[in-house]
């Protein structure tokens, strides 16, 4: 017979929603999201640096920072080799999560989709593994016999949509909302099932369909156009509105309840060549002149003549070949900080296409965070205020540009992103909610544990949030 405990928390995670969105351009026509925010808490909720996917939610569940995580990013280095840069995976997370620390004060934990979780790892409780996961052929539960229940009590899983960066609208948007559809009804599902205290999911579809639609729906982009596709955001965020009521009505009890994303997004102005600006500052040599733009391969680079080298992606990072460090490395030890120093103050200099000042931010990982395990980027920069992406394309003498190194991507990530806090069987409060300020990524890993009497570990950044209702 199944355990029946007062105390239970539920964590819905929204990829990318955005608190812009959320909580003012849409919130009258998302009516229980809404309801939510007026009987509870919501506040803006700071990212991390770099406001990734992966690094965020890993900081999210454990309270601790990338640096702490040795987590940079979608990929990290694994060696000082050349061409050591690879996704990363659970593997990589060692510090306990909210549902490892749950396990060990005897709390059972029902989880889905929270990157990274593939491969997956014992819990006390059941999982399934994240957008990592390459195909519903591989083993994304735990326990595994969890992965035949789902496929004959749902049908194939799916982790993600093949590709969010195309121009077939019709065929993205039927993708996004088949795999929503899966997710919640699986949550549903596993959620009567299952024994759990914690409960905690991801959907990825609102990060998709931002990057998709976004210069349909904002008239401020540079490829903004009348199209029939200009409400898809907001459709979506509807569809995803009303599986959220459904998912709270179908638990009994009164939970506490957490809507939460990674980070928020911003339309994408366009993309700074990394490697091309590099190159035209003398840190990056290649063996021959390329013919056209195109993507740097590592193997036509000088490294006996380079410095520095660059990867694209939402926000920039820059490696320096340095002696003894990397096999062929140029930058002596005693100069390291001073080449820093050097790009840092370069790139904070920098003006666009038209002479105007192109606003960039650069920070040392090794100052930002409370320590850097792995291999972290030597420098990390966000290009114009994060409405321009690092493009890690050469040639062509093109520093700035509209074309995406990686396909068609309307958004940018941002920094913020939401934070909604109350119980199932709250009324709507007279103020209409409580507005928090301050709050960061990493705090809900504490307040979680708190809601189940868990101080939280030592070395999280994270701070337990208050809300009137706790």
């Amino acid at each position: 017979m199944m355990r029946v405990r007062e105390k239970k928390v539920m964590v819905i995670g929204l990829d990318c929603a955005d608190p812009e969105l959320v909580f003012t351009r849409f919130l009258d026509k998302l009516p229980h999201l809404k309801r939510l925010i007026q009987s509870g808490a919501s506040a803006r909720l700071r990212s991390t640096d770099p406001p990734i996917t992966v690094p965020a939610w890993a900081s999210m569940v454990t309270g601790k920072d990338p640096g702490q995580l040795g987590c940079y990013g979608f990929r990290n280095r694994f060696d000082y080799g050349y061409n050591s840069v690879g996704i990363v995976d659970s593997s990589v997370i060692t510090e306990p999560t909210i549902w490892d620390v749950l396990g060990e004060h005897g709390f059972q934990s029902l989880v889905m989709g929270v990157p990274p979780t593939y491969p997956v790892k014992p819990i006390e409780g059941n999982m399934i593994s994240c957008c990592l996961t390459p195909d519903a052929s591989s083993p994304y539960t735990y326990p595994s016999a969890l992965k035949h229940e789902i496929e004959r009590k749902i049908g194939t899983y799916l982790f993600d949509v093949d590709n969010f960066r195309t121009a077939k609208y019709d065929e993205l948007l039927t993708s996004i909302y088949e795999m929503t559809r899966l997710r919640f009804q699986t949550a549903r599902y596993l959620l009567q099932a299952k024994e759990w205290d914690f409960f905690m999911m991801v959907e990825m579809g609102i990060d998709r369909i931002h990057h998709a639609f976004w210069h349909l729906m904002d008239s401020k982009h540079v490829l903004h156009e009348p199209s029939q596709y200009r409400d898809a955001i907001l459709q979506y965020y509807q569809y995803v509105d009303q599986q959220i009521g459904e998912l709270i009505a179908s638990v009994p009890g009164n939970p506490m309840i957490m809507v939460v994303s990674d980070h928020g997004a911003k339309r994408m102005d366009g993309g700074f060549c990394i490697n091309e600006w590099l190159r035209k500052e003398g840190y990056l040599t290649l063996k021959k002149e390329p013919t056209q733009l195109g993507p740097l391969d590592l193997s036509e680079v000088d490294w006996r003549r380079t410095k520095a080298w660059g990867y694209g992606g939402y926000y920039g990072r820059i490696h320096l070949n340095v002696k003894g460090r990397e096999p062929h490395g140029l930058v002596d030890a005693s100069r390291y900080e001073r080449t820093r120093n050097q790009l840092i103050k370069k790139l904070r200099s920098l003006k666009d296409d038209h002479g105007a000042r192109f606003p960039v931010t650069v920070f040392k990982p090794d100052k930002k965070y409370e320590t850097t395990n792995n291999i972290p980027p030597d420098l990390i920069a966000y290009f114009g205020d994060l409405y321009w992406r690092s493009i890690g394309l050469v040639g062509g003498n093109q520093i700035f540009t509209h074309e995406n190194d990686v396909g068609p991507d309307g958004a940018n990530h941002d920094y913020e992103g939401i934070f909604i806090s109350s119980w199932k069987n709250n009324s709507q409060r007279v103020d209409g909610g409580l507005l928090l300020h301050g709050l960061q990524i990493a705090d809900i890993a504490p307040t979680v544990l708190n809601e189940f009497g868990i101080s939280p570990l030592a070395g999280m950044v994270g701070k337990v949030i208050r809300t009137q209702e706790s």
